[in-house]
């Protein structure tokens, strides 16, 4: 009996993740990521990179907010390059339609946010279709609940509402279920992965149980709104969840209302046992989207990651890769710090990124090891070789 999944959706099971984040600050600011790290300028160069460590699946953005300055008129410039650097160095590529920034003259609160949003969806999926013939893979809206959270209910990021936050976590369904709509009209192929935080909060006291249950409860909002399991009248069906992405990090349990809680505490909840809970209750294809640590950390948590993914194959979960985020280095949101996140650093002066070699030999040993796992198994895999 196999007891792992056979992973066959993506190219590489370890990928790279380039923050492509393009919201507006409280200050008015908009955050372009992809292009404060360089990565528009060397984007066939950083393709390359990942590949040299068997990165061949990454996940990327388009840069809505510079492509549609006009309503209804697309320039690619800022797209195109990407595009074709990615087919020229074969590497897959999980496209973000939105990570939590649009173009100005749309009013996100009105029903105009959806039309637009499905249509600059469908106009991406022709032009894809028309520059390969892969089949493609989309994260519409990136982390629903966080941006209905930041952007609607604490006023930290665009829109900046207040108390508004599942009101605008419909409107961000709306959109995505049209988006889906829209693209499989151009091409029935397409795949999409619908990105969300995983968290776990804990009850500080027994009179608190309850309400960290509900907070617990809510993280699964998104998705099961966009299954249809919630709100249907949003327009949800089960063929609209997908691929599900878990984004997970170090700081990703707290008590309610308090403290962080880190994975040595005799508390925390060993993630194979969180990963279980959503293969149970939505029985879908599932991957690692976002994780990663700073600075000395980052080899540690990648360990500590795979432990917990070995531990959720043994239980027969379908883990289909794990996606460090960001994979390079990358100026922070709020004071444009140095974050030291990524196996890749920043550019230097002399137009390369250096290696950081604790993250990259972590990376080897994990290959080694799940590649002596899957053979202990009987499973045939399309893990890459560094």
């Amino acid at each position: 009996m196999n007891l792992l999944p056979q992973n066959r959706l993506f190219n590489s099971f370890f990928q790279g993740g380039f923050e492509c984040s393009t919201h507006c600050r409280i200050d008015g600011k908009r955050l372009d990521i992809i292009e404060s790290t360089l990565h528009d300028k060397y984007v066939l160069q950083d393709y390359s990179a990942l590949s040299k460590h068997g990165i061949m699946t990454v996940r990327d953005g388009l840069r809505w907010h510079l492509i549609e300055t006009n309503h209804g008129y697309y320039d690619w410039s800022s797209f195109l390059p990407m595009l074709r650097a990615a087919r020229e160095n074969t590497t897959q590529v999980i496209w973000d339609l939105c990570h939590y920034g649009w173009p100005g003259n749309i009013d996100i609160w009105k029903p105009e946010f959806v039309i637009r949003f499905a249509n600059f969806a469908k106009e991406v999926a022709k032009l894809i279709k028309a520059e390969t013939d892969e089949v493609p893979f989309y994260s519409l809206i990136n982390e629903i609940s966080f941006l209905a959270w930041g952007g609607g209910e604490v006023a930290y990021l665009n829109p900046l509402g207040q108390n508004r936050g599942f009101e605008l976590k419909q409107q961000l369904v709306r959109a995505s279920i049209a988006a889906i709509d829209a693209i499989r009209l151009i091409d029935p192929r397409a795949r999409f992965v619908q990105a969300e935080p995983l968290i776990n909060i804990l009850s500080p006291s027994p009179e608190k149980a309850l309400e960290a249950s509900q907070y617990n409860e809510a993280q699964y909002q998104a998705w099961d709104m966009l299954s249809g399991n919630l709100w249907p009248s949003l327009g949800g069906r089960k063929d609209l969840l997908d691929i599900i992405g878990v984004n997970y990090y170090p700081y990703n349990q707290w008590y309610l209302h308090g403290a962080k809680v880190l994975c040595t505490h005799s508390e925390y909840e060993p993630l194979a046992n969180l990963l279980k809970k959503i293969s149970k209750r939505y029985e879908r294809p599932m991957f690692i989207a976002e994780t990663g640590a700073e600075g000395s950390e980052r080899e540690k948590w990648l360990s500590y990651i795979c432990d917990e993914v070995h531990n959720a194959y043994r239980q027969g979960l379908q883990i289909e890769g794990i996606c460090l985020y960001p994979i390079t280095d990358y100026l922070g949101w709020d004071d444009e710090r140095h974050c030291q996140t990524g196996l890749l650093g920043l550019i230097t002066p002399q137009g390369y990124r250096s290696v950081y070699t604790p993250l990259a030999q972590e990376i080897q040993r994990q290959y080694i090891r799940f590649s002596r796992t899957a053979l202990y198994y009987n499973f045939t895999s399309q893990i890459l070789w560094p």
